[in-house]
């Protein structure tokens, strides 16, 4: 039920997001939840590869490459999810940031709310 939540709540920032960064679109709550299923996968799956791949120029910048790294993830997904639109790189980047620090956020909320949620097996 957790994850559900966690899902939702997601899907919501996703939504806020559209408001705050110009060029960032979601048509609806359901697209929105698509694109949290699907940048999970895409940061889960690709992701690692792409900041293994990018590791020297990451190492130079001293980590700030990650940001262009998770941007590219972030336009990626709007190719893939019809009902979610991203006008160009600086929207991505925007966007992405945007969302790092809102989800962050309410996990950090959630966390001194309600404390560590125990893992059930």
């Amino acid at each position: 039920m957790y994850i559900l939540l966690r899902w939702a709540v997601n899907g919501l920032i996703l939504l806020a997001i559209t408001y705050l960064v110009p060029g960032v679109v979601v048509e609806s709550f359901y697209y929105a939840l698509v694109v949290v299923v699907i940048l999970g996968l895409v940061n889960a799956l690709i992701r690692p590869f792409a900041i293994l791949m990018t590791l020297p120029i990451n190492v130079l910048t001293l980590g700030l490459f990650t940001f262009v790294v998770n941007a590219f993830m972030f336009w990626f997904v709007s190719t893939i999810v019809k009902g979610f639109t991203v006008a160009d790189f600086w929207s991505a980047f925007a966007g992405a940031l945007v969302y790092a620090i809102l989800s962050t956020a309410v996990s950090y909320i959630d966390t001194k709310a309600f404390g560590e949620k125990p893992i059930k097996s």
